[in-house]
């Protein structure tokens, strides 16, 4: 019996709550309308009417719900059964936030719908639509910033068949695997940077960001906040709301950093950090943010010699050269020189606008005699010069002679005999006129040992290649 009692009062509660709601919300909202199963009007409150024009709600009585509310959506309620919970309505006054929702019979069968236009509701709901736009707004920056981010460039687009440039890739793809660091030795224009691109294009990270910092090029008193962020006002001049670093940025994804023999010493310190315990904090913050970045730096200056004078610290060194590629120049891939002068000329009549060029027979002949010491930039400089001063389709060897000026014969085996004659103290000017001439005795034997391999005798004599190759410079020895 009291089970039957509950059950009843469930029921009427239930009836009364109902009732109620619907009392609620008419009275508090703009308007009211219920129609039938063939979405004609059978009830509109007089507010409502009036919004719409009528004198009074009787004159909407048995009208189609369009033909009073333009743009109503009642009669696909009632064909689809679907209640529409929260939707916009624009009206010749102001927009109104709508709710729509079918009416069934007791036998569950539809026969009509009702809509409320919620009363002053796009003021209540401001805080929340303001909030809405802000978080759009965010994340269509945070998709920019992420497609400005992504790799440019991937293997494909690093040229060469020769065996240096095959070892190359073949080193580059099996680091690309990996979130070990990547340490990419060479000189200026040998496609580094390419080569990083193509590391993350082809990782796991390929999705998110790539990004780039040229430690040579931002002065010491900025790179660490341009690294590690400021949080806000951390310094005069700083920006009040904080600033995200290129760590931030490149976080789930890679992070380059370019000439990172340049970088001062107190950042190399904070920068092993984050490599050991993946975390750093923003310049003026308290705050730790943990990292996950993939790290690829890459230089032209010898390493191993900043570390030996104390320019480059070693355990970051050891930290970097996990795997390292050396990136050959171009004058140890001359091989490659035909595929690479002939996707440089495409690229230029793509996006340059250039006539489309060709070498002739005895240009090429004639670029394998040039040392390149600016490497793949140099020789896009050459090939672009010698385009624009052409007249022909086809550019001769003396164009591109032209365009190169004085050629710089590659490394050629020296021939020298016997050891570095003994010299008589009469015959030395001072001590440091001896010495130089004893190395540079002592490094053309060496060269000519091996051939003129400037990597091979580098090691011979116990030199970072960069090293010697300054050494030769200073000393007067063509490379």
């Amino acid at each position: 019996m009291n089970d039957v009692e509950s059950l009843k009062d469930y029921q009427r509660v239930r009836l009364l709550a109902i009732r109620s709601l619907f009392e609620i919300i008419e009275q508090s909202s703009e308007g009211t309308v219920i129609v039938d199963r063939d979405a004609r009007i059978v009830w509109m409150n007089e507010r409502y009417a009036r919004r719409f024009g009528l004198p009074n709600a009787e004159a909407a009585i048995g009208q189609a719900c369009e033909s009073v509310i333009p743009g109503s959506l009642l009669r696909e309620v009632v064909s689809t059964g679907q209640p529409i919970l929260l939707d916009m309505l624009d009206t010749p006054k102001d927009p109104l936030v709508v709710m729509r929702l079918p009416i069934h019979d007791d036998a569950g069968e539809i026969i009509g719908a009702i809509g409320f236009a919620l009363f002053d509701e796009l003021r209540s709901l401001s805080p929340l639509l303001t909030r809405y736009l802000g978080m759009q707004e965010e994340l269509a920056s945070t998709r920019s910033l992420l497609q400005a981010r992504q790799a440019k460039y991937s293997f494909a687009h690093f040229i060469g068949t020769s065996a240096p440039s095959l070892e190359v890739k073949r080193r580059a793809r099996r680091s690309a695997s990996t979130d070990s660091p990547v340490l990419l030795l060479g000189e200026t224009g040998t496609g580094k940077e390419l080569l990083a691109h193509a590391i993350h294009s082809a990782s796991p990270r390929a999705h998110k960001a790539f990004v780039s910092v040229n430690t040579a090029a931002i002065p010491e008193t900025l790179l660490e906040a341009e690294f590690f962020g400021t949080a806000p006002g951390a310094f005069t001049g700083a920006d009040r709301k904080g600033r995200p670093g290129k760590l931030q940025i490149a976080q789930g994804g890679t992070l380059f950093l370019d000439e990172i023999g340049d970088m001062p010493l107190q950042l190399q310190s904070k920068l092993l950090r984050v490599l050991q315990e993946k975390e750093f904090e923003p310049v003026g913050s308290n705050d730790v943010i943990r990292s996950d970045v993939r790290l690829i730096a890459a230089t032209s200056s010898d390493l191993e010699a900043a570390v030996q004078r104390g320019t480059f610290r070693a355990d970051l060194f050891y930290r970097l050269n996990v795997l390292p590629i050396r990136v050959p120049p171009l004058r140890e891939r001359l091989d490659d020189l035909p595929a690479l002068c002939e996707a440089i000329l495409d690229e230029l009549l793509l996006s340059e606008g250039h006539s489309h060029h060709e070498l002739d027979a005895e240009a090429l002949p004639l670029l394998a005699r040039h040392s390149w010491p600016g490497n793949i930039r140099e020789l896009r400089n050459v090939l672009e010069r010698a385009a624009l001063h052409s007249d022909d389709a086809v550019i001769s060897a003396d164009a591109l002679h032209a365009a190169i000026g004085t050629l710089s014969p590659p490394t050629e085996t020296r021939k020298v005999a016997g050891p570095p004659p003994a010299m008589s103290l009469g015959a030395a000017i001072d001590f440091h006129s001896a010495r130089e001439n004893f190395e540079r005795q002592l490094i053309l034997n060496t060269l000519a040992e091996h051939a003129g391999n400037v990597v091979e005798a580098a090691q011979r004599l116990g030199l970072g290649r960069s090293t010697l190759y300054k050494k030769m410079a200073a000393l007067g020895i063509p490379s």
